[in-house]
């Protein structure tokens, strides 16, 4: 049974949003119940940026996740060190590693340590470090399929950026191969 609650968190221009937003479309296309809950700091680009998602087989109380969090994907230092502890007990942390040299303290977790912005750099674009960490967390989770976030691509992004979705592809699968590593 599928109920994740996930906090996607970072610099604004990281795309957090957009991945929580794929993450979304895609639990919506596959018939699942979703909510995505945006938060920015006041600065956006360049500032502090998370979203919740939920997404589950059964209805959501609360697009809320307080201290119950199932993963915390992290692309920058305060990051880490602000949701560290929204995580429940045997949760996932996925780290950009790329950015985050820190380990969280908590030993309770699982941590993935994935250099999205190599990997980013290595596939073609720095700006689908995102992309990377999103095809990690569904690697581990599985909780849409990859095929599913691509065709939550073009409702998200809509015509005029369908020419980036082998870009965005790719580095979903080289996150994903990050994990299995």
């Amino acid at each position: 049974m599928t109920n994740e609650r996930i906090i996607c968190a970072g610099f604004g221009g990281q795309g957090v949003m957009s991945m929580g937003q794929l993450l979304s479309y895609a639990g919506m296309i596959e018939g699942k119940h979703v909510s995505w809950l945006p938060s920015y700091g006041p600065e956006m680009r360049g500032g502090t940026a998370n979203c919740n998602v939920t997404v589950s087989d059964t209805p959501i109380g609360s697009p809320i996740i307080a201290k119950n969090a199932t993963a915390a994907v992290v692309m920058n230092l305060p990051s880490l060190i602000k949701f560290e502890s929204e995580l429940q007990k045997d949760g996932i942390m996925l780290i950009n590693s790329s950015l985050i040299e820190k380990k969280p303290e908590r030993d309770d977790i699982k941590t993935y340590y994935i250099p999205a912005n190599e990997i980013a750099g290595e596939v073609g674009n720095g700006k689908v470090a995102n992309m990377v960490m999103l095809g990690a967390y569904l690697e581990i989770t599985n909780v849409v399929k990859f095929e599913t976030i691509l065709e939550a691509f073009k409702k998200v992004f809509g015509p005029s950026k369908e020419h980036l979705i082998p870009l965005n592809q790719e580095a979903l699968k080289k996150g994903a191969e990050a994990v299995k590593a």
